[in-house]
């Protein structure tokens, strides 16, 4: 766990408390906003898992103490005005009591409509997807039957997309290596999940060999 914090110097409110930006440490999505005091804070920093106060019931939280959707905790660090903290974790289920992945599952807006959004917006989509078929595991996808049979299973498919996608270039056929390219990023992503390396760490290297 990598802490970037010192609790002396976070800046409490005037009921003890400062709120908690959780966040997926994989997939970079936002898993929910919580608030922690003193108390919280130290027994996050102890355990490694989130502990949180809760406002409603007036008590101390220790996320999936419950539902055993705990959230290990990667990394914590303090905003500018140190009065607001960013918890980044490697999340076990799902974070919502509602069983979503995050609590920020409503969208505003018509449902598909993408008029002027970035093309390359759709890879950050399948890796939020992905990452929420990890951690809630629905019954009958694809993703979870991959999670589900491990890592030996999806490399064996990365191998196999790999393989379809040099046999789609060596016929030449656009339709086809087009299917099979999305097949190998799909798995790829998968791939990245499973083995918990943000695909931000990908194109951090591709950056660099660029600049180079």
């Amino acid at each position: 766990m990598e802490i970037r914090i010192d609790p002396a110097e976070v800046t409490f409110d005037d009921k003890g408390l400062v709120p908690a930006i959780v966040q997926d440490a994989v997939s970079k999505e936002v898993l929910t906003l919580a608030y922690m005091n003193e108390e919280s804070l130290q027994k996050t920093l102890e355990t490694g898992e989130t502990w949180f106060w809760s406002r409603s019931r007036q008590e101390l939280w220790h996320k999936g103490a419950t539902s055993g959707n705990t959230q290990k905790v990667v990394s914590i660090a303090l905003d500018c005005d140190r009065d607001a903290v960013l918890v980044q974790v490697q999340p076990k289920g799902p974070a919502c009591h509602t069983g979503e992945y995050t609590c920020f599952h409503y969208h505003a807006g018509e449902e598909g409509e993408r008029a002027g959004e970035d093309p390359f917006t759709i890879i950050r989509q399948l890796e939020s997807l992905i990452a929420e078929r990890e951690a809630k595991r629905p019954e009958g996808s694809y993703t979870t039957y991959l999670f589900d049979q491990g890592l030996d299973k999806i490399l064996k498919k990365v191998g196999e997309e790999a393989a379809e996608v040099i046999i789609a270039a060596k016929n030449r056929s656009h339709e086809e290596l087009t299917y099979e390219t999305a097949d190998l990023l799909f798995h790829l992503l998968v791939l990245l999940r499973e083995s918990r390396l943000p695909l931000d760490r990908v194109l951090a290297e591709l950056d660099g060999r660029h600049g180079k």
